[in-house]
């Protein structure tokens, strides 16, 4: 790159502030409506990039919003039509590439965190899992989409929901006072998921857990897209390889650590890019894994 140079060539690896001005940016434009922004302009590759006929952003992906009635979509996310009809309008922008609560288990009672929160959709959903004893906080780095959520609140009548603006790799959250963290297509967008991991052991309880759906790499991704600020904050080159989320959520202190590959995945991803088949180097996976203690493992008989 030339001295001065105000963005990287597609083959450097973007810089922390530039991954994160690409994402910020990016959902921003989405909470406002728009999911046309300057960093479109840098490349087209990956789920958000412009689409060449129409001179717009790609329809569906992890990062551009789909139709909120899009019910196609959502299913193949994961969700049922009760989940969809359960709650109102604005919350579901189509943003994700699973359903991180159908792999929770939530019970009542218990309080949940999700990362990278969005309009709140999840968050709504995992609400009418814990009732009105159980509390959900949802957390997002984007003022705008941090204040839609809190919109969606209302319209959905959500006294147990509240949203706190902050980085996943610094939560607005304290030690030990969340039973489990979910997530829906976002860590990969953190330039530094080991400390995203090490801030979801910070905040869960003792036998708390974690249950994500997110994109894992299968391959290397190609060259031209590594520094490619579209594909960065279209959860396509962010993204780490299924090993190394293993690694991470270890070295973090997790047991039970599981990434496992979506069986919609190439569905899922085959959506967002009509000129490349994503799915040859990126896929979506379940991925879990559960802080020690807490007394008995969730599951166990008895007599185990």
């Amino acid at each position: 790159m030339s001295e001065g140079a105000s963005e990287p060539s597609s083959e450097e690896e973007l810089s922390t502030a530039e991954q994160r001005r690409a994402v910020r940016e990016r959902y921003g434009a989405v909470a406002m409506g728009s999911a046309k922004t300057e960093t479109d302009d840098v490349g087209s590759s990956g789920c958000c990039g412009p689409d060449e006929e129409t001179e717009t952003s790609a329809d569906s992906g992890c990062c551009s919003p789909g139709s909120e009635t899009d019910d196609s979509h959502a299913e193949v996310l994961g969700y049922t039509d009760d989940d969809v009809d359960a709650v109102a309008e604005g919350a579901n922008l189509n943003l994700g590439c699973g359903n991180p609560t159908a792999i929770a288990s939530l019970e009542p009672g218990e309080t949940v965190l999700d990362l990278g929160s969005g309009a709140g959709f999840d968050c709504f959903l995992a609400a009418r899992e814990v009732g009105e004893t159980g509390h959900v906080i949802g957390v997002d780095m984007t003022p705008a989409m941090v204040e839609k959520a809190r919109e969606n609140v209302e319209r959905n009548d959500a006294e147990n929901v509240e949203f706190r603006l902050g980085e996943i790799e610094h939560l607005p959250a304290a030690d030990a006072t969340v039973d489990v963290v979910i997530s829906n297509c976002v860590v990969n967008l953190s330039p530094d998921k080991p400390q995203v991991y090490r801030e979801a052991f910070r905040v869960l309880r003792p036998g708390g857990r974690v249950s994500i759906s997110d994109v894992v790499l299968t391959a290397p991704v190609p060259a031209e897209l590594r520094g490619d600020p579209t594909s960065v904050a279209s959860c396509v080159a962010g993204a780490a390889h299924a090993e190394e989320v293993e690694a991470m959520l270890a070295d973090a202190g997790f047991v039970d650590v599981a990434v496992e590959i979506e069986a919609e995945s190439d569905a899922i991803v085959s959506e967002w890019d009509a000129e490349r088949d994503l799915s040859t180097f990126v896929q979506s996976a379940q991925i879990t894994a559960r802080k020690p203690g807490g007394g008995r493992v969730r599951g166990a008989s008895a007599g185990e």
